[in-house]
């Protein structure tokens, strides 16, 4: 009933699972202001206290105290300024939040909201102009002739605001730097890799098959969705448990991130008894909601990458696109070193209990420079840098991905147009290419690509 009278924009927040909820509200640009409001009417409390009660003001310094009617006059010139300086910090961050949404990517927007220092900058901001206009308000009509904490933590105030806002001003021009941004972008997705996917998924994967309870098929139930949109969390770990309990095998028919209709088979599960299995507790650890979200979903950061690679592209600038290739290697071979690429989680007992939709190592390589590559089309730079990227790779990962990265780059060549590329365009090309031939053990399909580029090379030999 409670829930019912909240506003929707509140509500939604009850309606989360715990880890959803903790992710959305740090995605929020209120979160850390509100924190910051709430200590300083702490602060206006604590001041009043020492002014009004304690009278500190007959034990400190005496250039530390001031009268009643100069400390009004204080208080009541910082609102003002204080509030103008919040104002141009507001304004710098809806300029910042255009030049994102209009140059770079709009899914790039949450990042910079939710970003520690920029939440921190807002909240001084918002917790100062709070404090100063709450004691502004308590002292008006006071009778006390003199004060000393009031000023002093005022001006103190007053002074954090000045440096705030010139820190924000530079982290807001920094950020905005293309070097920086693209590094955020792949450091978000290792801490989620690190912190997400390896306790939810590493501690529980297996790439042994195991007993699958092949013969309990027939009892096989298949559970359809009862919403449409995203699957954006999936909680495997109550999943596992709660499968060991009924004995049951869950196979998952979608994975986080992708689209599903009401109706979809969302998940089928099998066992020796199945009659009395409740699916609706499954359901529950299945959330979908009407966006994808970072907090299992690797491709998200993935394609956040991937548009600011093609967005440079289209205005002209390999520069950042190249940069942003870079960034993508190296979250590739993050993704290589700490992801186990098989189905099948497992119980503490070694038994499988959950099978998940089949990943493989090509199809986090098209996900991270197949897009880039269909939009950079005739842009031999940005495909060559793209091959050079694969050939640094090859070379700090395990050669058993050696043949997913020459077979992605021998496809990525032969739509090239050759009749139209520069020479020096196809020395450099050619140059990658032997390169990542060397490093994956394939010379010998290597020799048949320069052959395309030069076919009449050996003519007179």
């Amino acid at each position: 009933m409670f829930k019912k009278m909240l506003p929707s924009s509140i509500r939604k927040y009850m309606l989360m699972s715990k880890r959803q909820r903790k992710h959305e509200i740090q995605l929020t640009i209120w979160y850390m202001p509100l924190m910051y409001i709430c200590l300083a009417i702490l602060l206006v409390a604590l001041t009043l206290f020492l002014d009004l009660y304690v009278e500190v003001s007959q034990y400190t310094f005496e250039f530390l105290s001031m009268d009643a009617e100069i400390t009004r006059l204080l208080v009541s010139t910082l609102i003002g300024g204080i509030l103008t300086l919040s104002a141009f910090t507001l304004n710098s961050l809806l300029v910042v939040l255009t030049t994102f949404s209009g140059q770079f990517s709009p899914r790039m927007l949450l990042n910079f909201i939710s970003d520690k220092q920029t939440q921190h900058a807002l909240g001084i901001f918002n917790g100062s102009f709070i404090y100063v206009l709450l004691v502004f308000l308590f002292i008006g009509n006071s009778k006390k002739e003199m004060f000393a904490a009031t000023p002093t933590i005022t001006i103190g105030l007053a002074f954090l605001s000045a440096i705030t806002f010139i820190f924000f001003i530079n982290h807001a021009t920094t950020w905005m730097q293309v070097h920086n941004i693209t590094y955020s972008m792949k450091e978000i997705s290792e801490t989620m890799i690190y912190q997400t996917l390896r306790k939810d998924l590493e501690t529980h994967r297996s790439e042994e098959q195991g007993d699958t309870m092949e013969e309990e098929k027939k009892n096989i139930k298949h559970v359809a969705c009862n919403a449409s949109g995203y699957v954006q969390l999936i909680e495997y770990q109550t999943m596992i448990e709660e499968a060991k309990r009924d004995n049951v095998i869950i196979k998952l028919h979608y994975k986080v991130g992708d689209f599903v209709l009401v109706g979809n088979r969302l998940f089928s599960f099998w066992g020796p008894d199945t009659g009395q299995i409740h699916t609706e507790k499954y359901h529950k650890m299945i959330e979908i909601g009407h966006k994808e979200t970072e907090i299992q979903d690797l491709q998200m950061g993935m394609h956040k990458l991937s548009e600011l690679a093609i967005k440079a592209v289209g205005n002209d600038d390999p520069k950042t696109a190249a940069n942003t290739i870079h960034q993508m290697a190296d979250l590739m071979l993050t993704v290589a070193t700490y992801i186990t690429f098989t189905p099948y989680l497992i119980d503490h007992d070694k038994q499988v209990r959950v099978i998940l939709q089949s990943e493989e190592f090509d199809y986090y390589i098209y996900r991270g420079f197949g897009y880039i590559r269909h939009y950079a089309k005739g842009n031999h730079l940005i495909i060559t840098e793209i091959v050079r990227a694969l050939a640094l790779v090859a070379e700090s990962i395990h050669e058993s991905k050696h043949k997913s990265l020459w077979e992605f780059a021998c496809n990525t060549i032969d739509h090239i147009e050759r009749e139209v590329i520069y020479e020096l365009d196809k020395t450099f090309l050619l140059y990658e290419v032997q390169k990542l031939a060397k490093l994956t053990n394939h010379l010998h399909d290597y020799e048949k690509i320069e052959m395309k580029f030069y076919p009449n090379a050996n003519e007179n030999t």
